[in-house]
């Protein structure tokens, strides 16, 4: 294992106003440990940055020391890229801040901040961000990566929401990208990953959101063809003001399930609605939910927003075994429908599961080239998740979630969700990921890391290295 020259370490504690662990710490595995418990690699060091100028001394030491370097924020990255062996973690963790400014109606969040932090900073003001549906999930990866979420429908995809963002290049300049300043930077953070430097905040528009109807609906697992044929039409078709994403589980042991199907296999869709909870309006389209069987269970509640994001957060907690892999669709066809049902029946684990999450409505209304989102006519945003706590059922997870892949992705649109792309898939996924805006990213990253210093991500090669 590398280990860095003692003296060098005392450099670098000194400079930092954030911690530094490394291997002989006692606090070294709890610090390098991650959501993704198969993930198991052991950096050199990891530096703590509570501020941009400890991102820019972590930056020239990892430079001098010659160490490869990743960056993590809330460390919900499913391949683990916020962790090299033998490299240097630069972790954002400590810079988890959120400044709303109701009146301009923005929120600056620092880049170590997640989800709950800025669900529970704008929910005061009755405003929000579409971003995700954990609480837990970091606010760059989700950035980066374009994010989507419970209201992708109403307000489109998170960086669709991004107005500015401070980042720290690979030579430590400082700069604020946005549409006027350095805007082919601002382009490629918009979806692009992170390829292009250290994002220390991010400033989003923000959207009114406040109580939102809440439903779930569950049906045997042996209704699953049913139920899709269903969902692939009702939803497109729904005013985009409800949300519902698709989900083969096994019915979690705890409200507001009854006693008599947790354990059960079952199909169901999660409704998030965002218009007014008191009008009726969603208990009225949702009546169409008996029209493909009967449910074995439905339920509506209006919720605050961010106890929403909040409801999975005990089901799927940091440190189990996780194996994922993602595709784009812009339909479910027969085909694709009956490997659905296929695996659903055959889901390895009580936690495992597979989800369509929809990205039309609102994100459909952006253009292709704006972002580096190159999937705006995708309409459903596919993970096969294999999920446990036990690290002896790693090898069974695993192998489920990519024979499962095998088979739908024929049915796919070709590129995935660069969040939901997994480990040991080919080397074309990335670029099969971002179609024809992969060039002017590799154009972006010239500019910006022409030394692809920045690699430890779904890397983007510089265009002249390409």
């Amino acid at each position: 294992m590398t280990s860095i020259d003692g003296t060098a370490l005392d450099s670098l504690r000194a400079a930092l106003r954030g911690p530094v662990v490394t291997p002989g710490d006692q606090d070294y595995d709890e610090s390098r440990s991650l959501y993704n418990a198969m993930i198991d690699r052991r950096p050199a060091a990891l530096a703590g940055c509570v501020d941009v100028a400890d991102v820019r001394t972590t930056l020239a030491f990892a430079q001098d020391e010659g160490l490869e370097l990743a960056v993590r924020g809330g460390g919900h990255s499913g391949p683990g890229l916020c962790l090299v062996e033998d490299g240097l973690t630069l972790d954002l963790s400590p810079m988890r801040w959120v400044r709303v400014d109701p009146g301009a109606g923005t929120a600056q969040v620092g880049g170590g901040s997640q989800l709950g932090d800025l669900d529970h900073a704008t929910h005061a003001f009755g405003l929000g961000v579409p971003a995700g549906i954990m609480s837990t999930t970091g606010v760059g990866g989700l950035t980066l990566g374009g994010g989507h979420g419970y209201l992708t429908r109403a307000y489109g995809l998170t960086i669709d929401s991004l107005i500015a963002a401070d980042v720290v290049l690979a030579d430590g300049t400082f700069v604020t990208a946005s549409e006027t300043e350095h805007p082919d930077l601002f382009w490629a953070l918009r979806g692009g990953g992170g390829n292009f430097g250290v994002v220390t905040s991010f400033t989003y528009r923000l959207h009114p959101v406040n109580t939102v109807g809440v439903g779930v609906t569950v049906w045997p697992v042996e209704r699953t063809a049913e139920v899709l044929r269903w969902y692939r039409d009702f939803l497109p078709a729904a005013p985009d003001d409800l949300y519902g994403f698709f989900a083969l589980l096994a019915v979690p042991p705890a409200p507001p399930f009854p006693e008599e199907i947790h354990g059960q296999k079952m199909c169901g869709v999660v409704w998030c609605y965002t218009g007014d909870p008191a009008s009726g309006r969603m208990e009225e389209t949702l009546s169409a939910v008996n029209d493909p069987a009967p449910p074995a269970f439905h339920f509506t509640s209006p919720m605050p927003y961010p106890a929403l994001q909040t409801m999975f957060d005990g089901l799927i907690p940091k440190g189990l075994q996780w194996y994922w892999r993602g595709d784009f669709f812009d339909a479910i066809s027969d085909a694709a429908i009956e490997v659905h049902a296929k695996y659903g029946r055959n889901l390895p684990t009580g936690l495992s599961t597979m989800h369509l999450y929809p990205v039309d409505g609102a994100a459909h209304r952006v253009a292709p080239d704006a972002t580096p989102w190159a999937y705006r006519d995708a309409t459903w945003s596919g993970v096969i998740a294999g999920i446990d706590p036990d690290p002896a059922n790693a090898d069974l997870i695993r192998q489920w979630c990519v024979d499962y892949w095998t088979e739908l992705h024929p049915h796919s649109m070709g590129g995935a969700y660069v969040n939901f792309l997994g480990e040991s898939e080919e080397p074309d996924r990335v670029r099969s990921t971002y179609r024809g805006t992969y060039d002017r990213l590799a154009a972006a990253k010239h500019t910006y890391d022409p030394d692809n210093f920045f690699r430890a991500n779904q890397n983007i090669a510089p265009a002249a290295a390409a």
